[in-house]
């Protein structure tokens, strides 16, 4: 069980341009008791001023912040983009931001590829990747954690995906964003006991967890959306995932066919009834004790 510290704490939601509305018009303690903390993807923000950057800066003055990258493409053949890590630096220094994740994939050759691509899981790879975390860490002057993210298809595979992510984590001393989705979907898309693959993980390298909802296409091949509802086996994997690491920081992803807000804030408050089970008291944005009932709250 993991005992590290945390770069925030409790239950968090991802905010999209399409809350800032909604967020700003909701109950603000309501929000402030259910919400802990907040991610975006910096690329969305970076360059933002005017109402909108007004409004993004509403909420980094409100709640801590952790930024999950889309375009870093760690694994990609074309050079880091030094202009953009740079820009990234003073994004998260500008706005306090407390961690910066990407996803253990690439996006680039040559141009964007708009999807994720999987990396070869090579002992070739693990050093060319975790080469390239170091880099940015150099550059950003801090720690980043990386996802194991969903993948379709493991061309020129030569270790397992387990092994791969513990070899990259290890070599390139980094962290370890855990999405709980993906270990589901990828443990139904390649027939892997989940829960197996979960006590493979380096717990002690969480910074922080996502979970979210996936689309099924067919029996055996659920794909990763990010746009409905969480469902009850993936629940119970972020239940399991307490139960192994102890509670770590987790927020919900939620990409698109957003519902109304209080049908977002019910699947965050649910998230901390589940770490309620686990760690009845928590901190609220304030430093506030309270103490959370597993009762699952609606919300107005």
């Amino acid at each position: 069980m993991s005992h590290h510290s945390y770069p925030v704490k409790g239950a968090g939601l991802g905010l999209r341009r399409t809350l800032l509305g909604p967020l700003q018009t909701f109950d603000p303690a309501t929000v402030n008791e259910i919400v802990s903390f907040m991610e975006v993807a910096p690329e969305n923000w970076i360059n933002v001023g005017g109402q909108r950057g007004k409004a993004f800066r509403h909420f980094t003055e409100r709640f801590p912040f952790v930024c999950h990258g889309l375009s870093l493409s760690i694994g990609g053949p074309t050079p880091l983009d030094q202009t953009f890590i740079r820009k990234l630096r003073q994004f998260i220094d500008t706005h306090r931001i407390r961690a910066y994740s990407e996803h253990l994939s690439y996006c680039t050759d040559d141009g964007h590829l708009y999807d994720l691509m999987p990396i070869p899981f090579t002992e070739e790879a693990v050093r060319y990747v975790a080469g390239r975390i170091r880099q940015v860490q150099d550059m950003i002057g801090r720690r980043m954690a990386i996802e194991n993210v969903s993948y379709y298809a493991a061309p020129g595979a030569q270790l397992s995906e387990i092994d791969f992510i513990n070899a990259v984590i290890s070599e390139a001393d980094c962290d370890l964003l855990l999405d709980v989705n993906n270990i589901y979907v990828n443990s139904v898309n390649h027939s892997y006991d989940a829960v197996e693959f979960l006590q493979g993980l380096p717990g002690d390298r969480i910074a922080y967890g996502h979970i979210a909802g996936h689309y099924n296409e067919a029996e055996d091949l659920i794909v990763d959306t990010h746009g409905a509802d969480i469902i009850t086996d993936v629940w119970d994997l972020l239940d399991k995932a307490y139960e192994l690491f102890g509670v770590f920081p987790t927020l919900l992803e939620r990409d698109f066919n957003i519902p109304p807000l209080a049908e977002l804030l019910n699947e965050v408050q649910k998230i901390r009834d589940i770490q309620g089970k686990y760690s009845p008291v928590d901190r609220d944005n304030d430093g506030q004790t309270e103490k959370h009932s597993n009762g699952h709250r609606q919300s107005a």
